[in-house]
């Protein structure tokens, strides 16, 4: 017979040792996941970065510059590309109704006259944040026409919860055809 225990206490530093390594490991594991899915989200489904710094005098918005009501709306630059421009104001998003062509690449602005607005367009990953004296600018495209919601998702006073817009995508000819009879579209143009 052995005069040794089995369980010697070496055994047991050795048995722990392994138990701390394999569990030190499958965190490591669940991290490198973790950072591969936030890399992965961020290429693949292409996640709005933030706009770039770009401002502008609130006070002064329909005075003159960019954000005129005359120039608010869809529009058709000259060298084709869609421009979205409208204007965040307590409580109401003007136009009420963006008119934009399906699969195409559309920029928007957007900037708010009074005080801090959210957006999100249904059913796109478009949501962006519209704070005054700065432009957000972000790009998207929608791939069908189709009808989609514009709420405010920023408490912006007691109106607050009527605060929303259309975002009316028809097919790409027809938005281009209008395009050639007027300078600005909205939903209300057709």
């Amino acid at each position: 017979m052995s005069t040794q225990p089995s369980h010697s206490p070496d055994n047991g530093h050795a048995v722990a040792e392994r138990s701390e390594k394999r569990w030190a490991y499958f965190v490591i594991a669940i991290i490198v996941f973790m950072l591969v899915v936030v890399v992965y989200s961020g290429l693949h489904w292409a996640m709005m970065p933030p706009s770039r710094v770009e401002t502008v005098d609130p006070s002064r918005l329909q005075m003159s510059g960019e954000f005129v009501e005359s120039n608010l709306g869809s529009a058709v630059e000259p060298d084709g590309s869609v421009v979205v421009r409208f204007i965040a104001q307590q409580y109401s998003f003007t136009p009420q109704c963006l008119l934009v062509p399906a699969d195409t690449d559309i920029t928007f602005r957007t900037t708010s006259a009074d005080v801090v607005h959210g957006l999100l367009v249904t059913d796109t990953n478009i949501n962006t944040m519209v704070i005054p004296g700065y432009v957000a600018t972000f790009s998207s495209s929608f791939p069908q026409p189709a009808d989609h919601l514009m709420p405010c998702h920023e408490f912006c006073g007691f109106g607050h919860q009527t605060m929303w817009a259309h975002v009316k995508v028809i097919d790409k000819a027809a938005f281009f055809e209008q395009a050639k009879q007027t300078r600005r579209l909205s939903c209300v143009s057709r």
